[in-house]
């Protein structure tokens, strides 16, 4: 599995979403400048999320995005497997992969797929809400007062 910077990109996207979820939607050039992500490249990325119905939008004045369901709903294993695709390390984990011939008695093939169990249990069962619950902790920590 290999995030690419679409797919951190739409993860910090949800997150920022999440952590407004439930004041309205919040305008692209707020997420844009927030998230420190180029406008046109949000965009699409808004895009894709809002047709896997990780988003909806709004039109108008004080129109945006806000997430279609709550944080705890949305798990960090579905966003990733939506924009980056799968997350076997290697394609013959797949159960109907029928590519190779050795793959009976390969001695690779087990250890890669407890890779992708182990991979699949943690992204699967953390959601959005967690990671909110851990990002609000963090920025607690570093908050100086004088």
């Amino acid at each position: 599995m290999k995030i690419t910077y679409k797919g951190d990109y739409a993860l910090k996207t949800i997150l920022d979403l999440a952590a407004h979820f439930g004041n309205g939607p919040v305008a692209i050039n707020d997420l844009s400048r927030r998230l420190d992500i180029p406008t046109k490249f949000l965009e699409q990325i808004l895009l894709d999320l809002k047709r896997a119905h990780f988003v909806e939008s709004r039109r108008g004045k004080i129109g945006g995005y806000c997430l279609s369901r709550p944080p705890a709903q949305i798990t960090l294993g579905e966003v990733t497997r939506f924009i980056n695709g799968p997350v076997e390390p290697i394609a013959c984990v797949d159960k109907k992969y029928s590519g190779c011939h050795d793959i009976g008695k390969c001695v690779f093939r087990d250890v890669w797929a407890e890779v992708n169990r182990s991979t699949a249990r943690i992204i699967d069962n953390v959601t959005f809400e967690d990671l909110l619950k851990k990002s609000k902790k963090i920025n607690k920590a570093f908050t100086y007062q004088i």
